[in-house]
């Protein structure tokens, strides 16, 4: 091979792996053909009719890149009247000092979809020009445009593909959570109808039970000499233990039975659907029974604590907040408990700087109304309703606060959706609220929520 070209030219194989919305440019075939400016443009036209699909030359001069020639520049400039005079027997550096354009240089890590929305922001002229590829500190291809776009339109059809994938996964997914949605509530209903009857005759039960204890004392006041009979199954029945149980037993009877009928009526509004509009709802009534319904799962070693402040009826869509308020307690409940098993691994391990003997594992729900300054002259300040949900778990790392964050970005969304970023989505596109995350290491994380009051 002459010196003058340094490399003959070749094509690097395309990755076998799918093209995805991240490929890269280093996934597609790029052309490897680099000369010296000393060559002879004659030359480098036989090497362009020798190889029909090589885009252009990479231009080298003392071992330093230069620039780029396509093969379309060339052929324009040989073709001119006395072109093939002036440039085919002169070395290239003459023909490119009159041929030179503005190229596009990019790394071979640089996505596929941004390389082409770079290229096509070329000036219209440039447009069929390849791209020069840095693939090392010194190495150079050349990427077809034509190639570039092609791909480009294939990885858009696989997005196109995906999104209505996704579309119709989601859509799915949330008839069959209406379905659910609906069962349940129909369930809750099936439970509330005998809660209501048993709920109603205790009362009944209770002042009949009275009444008759209160008989039975009157007859052994009152009835000095009491049959053998009688007084053998007042021994039997335990008639003064009766008399004593029988009013605790009802009572208990009658706070299992409100449980019962509070867990329903949270189980009706945790499945509460949405209307077309927003209506005024009690946010501590929500919280209240989304506590109540997570209560299997908050221990008895942890302490939810209210400090609610007077909240007027929010607009809302009720049956997404609830989704939201259940997202975030979840997720203050597993770190809790992941908390509390690191603390008592260390306790095991006698880990005695990782353990706080005195840790009490804690959920603080702090609501209030508050004032948010107008930026404009003349317009009034806006009511903002309030909400946070701390807790005084390890806290999350900055690269996890990281991620969190991006998930809430429409691209990451997309991606990979999470319990957060759809409660992101909620208060943020739903309900045009704020919903924020603070978190520090060996501190905890609180998530604080700002719905407007209209």
């Amino acid at each position: 091979m002459p010196n003058k070209f340094l490399s003959i030219p070749s094509l690097s194989e395309a990755s076998n792996q799918d093209l995805r919305l991240e490929s890269t440019l280093r996934e597609l075939p790029l052309y490897q053909f680099e000369v010296q400016t000393s060559c002879l443009g004659v030359e480098v036209a036989e090497i362009f009719e020798q190889y029909p699909l090589l885009p252009g030359a990479i231009l080298i001069d003392q071992g330093k890149f230069v620039g780029m020639i396509s093969r379309r520049r060339l052929l324009e400039y040989l073709l001119r009247p006395q072109g093939l005079e002036l440039f085919l027997n002169q070395p290239l550096h003459v023909l490119y000092s009159y041929a030179r354009t503005e190229m596009l240089l990019v790394n071979d890590t640089t996505p596929i979809l941004v390389a082409v929305q770079q290229a096509l922001r070329r000036s219209p002229e440039l447009l069929s020009e390849p791209l020069v590829v840095k693939v090392e500190p010194n190495s150079y291809r050349l990427l077809d445009f034509q190639e570039l776009n092609i791909t480009s339109w294939q990885i858009r059809g696989i997005e196109t593909q995906v999104r209505y994938e996704r579309a119709q996964t989601q859509m799915i997914q949330t008839e069959k959570m209406a379905s659910l949605g609906r069962l349940v509530d129909g369930v809750a209903h099936e439970i509330l109808d005998p809660v209501g009857f048993i709920w109603g005759n205790l009362t009944h039960v209770s002042s009949y039970s009275q009444q008759l204890l209160e008989l039975v004392s009157a007859y052994q006041t009152n009835i000095p000499e009491v049959p053998a009979v009688v007084t053998e199954l007042e021994t039997d029945l335990e008639i003064d233990y009766l008399q004593e149980d029988l009013p605790r037993a009802i009572a208990s009877i009658q706070s299992g039975a409100e449980r019962l009928k509070k867990l329903a009526v949270a189980l009706q509004n945790f499945c509460h659907i949405d209307e077309v509009y927003p209506k005024p709802a009690d946010l501590h009534g929500s919280l209240n029974h989304i506590i109540l319904l997570l209560k299997s799962r908050l221990s008895s070693d942890i302490e939810v604590v209210k400090n609610y402040g007077h909240l007027p009826p929010v607009p809302c869509f009720i049956g997404q907040i609830h989704q939201v308020f259940m997202n975030i307690l979840t997720n203050a409940i597993d770190a809790l408990i992941n908390h509390a098993l690191s603390q008592k691994f260390a306790q095991e391990l006698h880990r005695i700087s990782d353990i706080n003997y005195g840790y009490k594992p804690q959920i603080t729900i702090t609501t209030e109304v508050i004032a948010q300054k107008s930026p404009y002259r003349g317009v009034p300040d806006q009511r903002i309703v309030s909400i946070k949900i701390a807790d005084n778990g390890s806290g999350m790392s900055p690269e996890l606060q990281q991620q969190i964050l991006e998930s809430f970005s429409i691209a990451k969304r997309a991606d990979k959706e999470t319990s957060l970023s759809v409660s992101y989505q909620i208060i943020k596109a739903k309900h045009g609220g704020e919903f924020m995350m603070r978190s520090q290491l060996g501190v905890g994380t609180e998530f604080e929520i700002l719905l407007p009051l209209v």
